[in-house]
C-alpha cells in the first residue's frame, strides 16, 4: 500500500484483527488509486477505540470520530459542508474531498440504521464501509441483528435465534449507484470494489466480512483468514456487487462446503454441533442455500 498510510502504526487492535486491513485499503483507495483527499468518520466501536483513544491517536489524515447513532450523519454534514465551501468558491473546484464514513455492525446494521438510510436515501456523495465482524465486539460479544443463526454470544448463549439482517440488498433497495458485499479474506476482489465505491459521485455503501479471532471463538489468529474465505466457500458470505440495480456474483464456488465446516472453526458455533441440535445447523444450512438461490435469480434478473 505503499509508505503513505492514512493509519498509523501503534494502534491497538486485537493481534490478528483484520479490520485495520479493511480501513487501510479503503484510505489506499481513495489516496492512491483515485487520487482523492479522504476525510474520516468512525462511528464508536472496536475500530474507534483503538485508534483515537485520548490521549493517543493512529490517524495521519482527517479523522473525526461520532456516536453510534450518527455516524453517517456526521458524514452527510462534511460532504455538504464541502459541497457548500466548493459552491462559494472557497475550495478549488480540482481539489478532489471525499468522504469515508467506517462503522462495524452494531452501527451499522442497528443503532445507525436510520442515520444510515437517511443519507443514502439523500444521495450524500459519501462511501459507507461496515466492518462486519458480526456481534458488538468492542462491548464484550452481544448479540447485533448481524449475528448469523444460531452463534453464541453474551446476550444469546443458546445461539442467535434470528436468521440475521440482510443489510447489504437492503442498502440496495435505496436505489444506490453502488452497493458491493466482500470479504477481507479475499483482497483482490475488496480492493476492486472499494476503488468502485469511492470512485462513484453519489452514495456507495460496501459491506465487508471481518472476522474476529476473539467473538468468533478461534483457536489461533492464523485462523482470521481462512475461516472468513471458508464463508465465501460456504456460500455464507457470498460477493457480489450491485450496480445501477444490476447484481452480478463476483465469485461462485464451484463446489460449495457444507456449512458445518464453516461452524466447526469456531467456538461460537460450538454447541451446534452436538447430537441434539442438528436441526439447528440443518435450519442454518437451509437458510444459506435459500439466500444463495435469491442471490443468484435476482443476477438472471438483471442479465
Amino acid at each position: 500500500m505503499g509508505t503513505h498510510r492514512g493509519l498509523g502504526a501503534g494502534h491497538s487492535a486485537c493481534v490478528g484483527c483484520p479490520a485495520p486491513t479493511v480501513v487501510q485499503a479503503a484510505i489506499y483507495a481513495a489516496r492512491e488509486a483515485l487520487g482523492c483527499e479522504p476525510i474520516v468518520t468512525f462511528a464508536t466501536g472496536c475500530m474507534e477505540v483503538t485508534t483515537s483513544l485520548y490521549p493517543h491517536n493512529a490517524w495521519r489524515i482527517p479523522f473525526l470520530h461520532s456516536g453510534f447513532a450518527n455516524s453517517a450523519a456526521v458524514a452527510s454534514g462534511i460532504e455538504t459542508a464541502i459541497r457548500v465551501r466548493r459552491a462559494r468558491g472557497e475550495l478549488p473546484a480540482d481539489r478532489d474531498i471525499m468522504v469515508l464514513a467506517f462503522s462495524g455492525d452494531g452501527c451499522s446494521y442497528d443503532i445507525g440504521l436510520q442515520a444510515l438510510s437517511g443519507a443514502m436515501e439523500r444521495g450524500h456523495d459519501i462511501t459507507f464501509i461496515c466492518y462486519n465482524n458480526e456481534a458488538y465486539m468492542n462491548t464484550g460479544v452481544q448479540r447485533s441483528s448481524a449475528t448469523p443463526r444460531g452463534a453464541f454470544t453474551h446476550t444469546a448463549r443458546a445461539g442467535s435465534p434470528g436468521n440475521g439482517k440482510d443489510l447489504t440488498r437492503i442498502m440496495i433497495a435505496h436505489d444506490l449507484p453502488y452497493v458491493a458485499q466482500a470479504c477481507v479474506a479475499r483482497y483482490q476482489d475488496m480492493m476492486a470494489k472499494l476503488v468502485k465505491a469511492v470512485a462513484v459521485r453519489g452514495p456507495a455503501f460496501v459491506n465487508v466480512l471481518s472476522s474476529c479471532p476473539v467473538g468468533w471463538g478461534l483457536a489461533s489468529t492464523d485462523d482470521v483468514l481462512s475461516v472468513a474465505d471458508l464463508a465465501v466457500e460456504c456460500n455464507a458470505w457470498p460477493l457480489y456487487e450491485c450496480e445501477d440495480g444490476r447484481y452480478r456474483i463476483t465469485y461462485r464456488p464451484s463446489q460449495p462446503r457444507p456449512v458445518r465446516q464453516y461452524v466447526q472453526m469456531q467456538g461460537r458455533f460450538r454447541h451446534l454441533l452436538e447430537p441434539h441440535r442438528q436441526a439447528d445447523l440443518d435450519a442454518l444450512q437451509e437458510l444459506i442455500d435459500a439466500r444463495w438461490s435469491e442471490l443468484n435469480r435476482l443476477e438472471k434478473a438483471g442479465a
